[in-house]
């Protein structure tokens, strides 16, 4: 469905990454907030950028579940890491990650950018994601955290 590549022209990926990732109509974008290390219930799934990378790439797919989309469905990510020293763990993770959810290496467009903190000095990593699904997407109705289910 997502036509990826990378064009003449542009220099090659410096990682794992399409350059371009274009979305044919009568798709439904879905703009996914970034997903962090924590478990269901609200705890750390460990301090490191490796158990966070890959907790937040769960909960992802947690989304995308919910969301009746697939991981070739992803159109573009965008993730935080709060320092370089958490990117070697976050590299392993999502490499991890994309072997499985992407074993052709057609990969999503991708940008990624350090910073100094996250909303929590306990995060080291955030994930966002931009993703299209077939047919018009409605929420289930409000869920927990959710204004109107207060």
């Amino acid at each position: 469905m997502i036509n990826r590549w990378n064009p003449a022209g542009v220099p090659a990926p410096v990682g794992r990454y399409s350059h371009v990732a274009a979305v044919p109509g009568g798709t439904t974008l879905v703009f996914v907030s970034g997903q962090v290390g924590n478990l269901a219930d609200g705890s750390l799934a460990g301090p490191d950028a490796l158990s966070q990378t890959r907790q937040a790439f769960a909960n992802l797919r947690s989304v995308l579940d919910a969301c009746g989309a697939r991981p070739d469905d992803v159109v573009k990510l965008l993730t935080f890491v709060a320092g370089a020293e958490h990117l070697p763990g976050f590299r392993a993770a999502r490499d991890e990650v994309f072997d499985a959810w992407y074993p052709g290496g057609d990969v999503p467009a991708h940008s990624l950018a350090v910073v100094a903190a996250l909303a929590d000095p306990a995060l080291t990593v955030e994930i966002e994601a931009v993703v299209a699904v077939n047919g018009d997407l409605r929420a289930p109705g409000p869920g927990p955290g959710h204004p109107a289910s207060s």
